[in-house]
């Protein structure tokens, strides 16, 4: 049965202005994104991969094209209202973990419902609820300095869940991670993934992790030249 998508982008175009030359770094991508599926974006570095991303987070302006998240035209927003449409249903895992270093692992996990005014001590519960999921029940405290690449990615894992978003995006989750340490956090990923029914869209070099996904999406020169259905895939089901 077929779903409704919760991300459709159209003729989406990216360039940037390069001294006397224009570069084009996404080039006329169409594709949409079912409800509840999981979706990897791969390609060499240079592809797009990660620009892409950002676009259909809403947290650049595309050059030109549509992108149509949870039912909401991005393009006529401003960066508040767009804002307001990542905190309220999008979940977001950067490469770089993007953790405050003044707030604690609790703290950093508390922020995005924190900024919506939700009740402190909810929130704090939801919080500490997700930490253990992630395997840091006994880290709470602790700042992200004091946390090793691994445990911090799953902070960062914890908040974008936080606020159960209908679609989480994820660059590059597991690149800059130990192989065990990556296996445990694409599990994490995957499960939470499950149990809440967000729709997850991750860019990766591993094709290992990509092929785990119900679908993969493969860019070059910033075109889609494939688009494979995967039916073997861990999280596989009637779409």
């Amino acid at each position: 049965m077929q779903k409704d998508p919760i991300l459709k982008v159209t003729n989406l175009t990216q360039q940037f202005s390069s001294g006397d030359h224009t570069l084009t770094v996404i080039d006329d991508v169409s594709f949409s994104v079912q409800k509840g599926t999981s979706c990897s974006i791969v390609g060499p570095s240079g592809s797009g991969k990660t620009t892409l991303l950002g676009l259909c987070a809403g947290l650049d302006r595309p050059t030109s094209g549509q992108i149509i998240l949870n039912g909401t035209n991005l393009n006529p927003l401003n960066e508040d209202q767009r804002a307001e449409i990542r905190n309220k249903h999008v979940g977001f895992v950067f490469q770089t973990f993007q953790l405050v270093p003044t707030l604690t692992a609790l703290e950093n996990v508390m922020v995005p419902l924190e900024l919506r005014g939700e009740e402190r001590s909810e929130v704090e519960h939801d919080a500490k609820d997700l930490l253990q999921d992630v395997g840091l029940g006994d880290r709470m405290d602790h700042y992200p300095a004091q946390l090793s690449g691994g445990e911090q990615q799953r902070v960062a894992i914890a908040r974008a869940f936080i606020n159960k978003p209908r679609i989480l995006f994820a660059d590059e989750p597991t690149g800059n991670l130990d192989t065990d340490t990556g296996s445990t956090i694409e599990k994490l990923l995957f499960d939470l993934n499950e149990a809440i029914g967000t729709t997850l869209v991750l860019v990766t070099h591993d094709l290992s992790l990509a092929k785990q996904c119900q679908r993969m999406i493969s860019l070059e020169n910033g075109q889609i030249f494939d688009d494979e259905w995967i039916a073997d895939s861990q999280s596989a089901q009637l779409i």
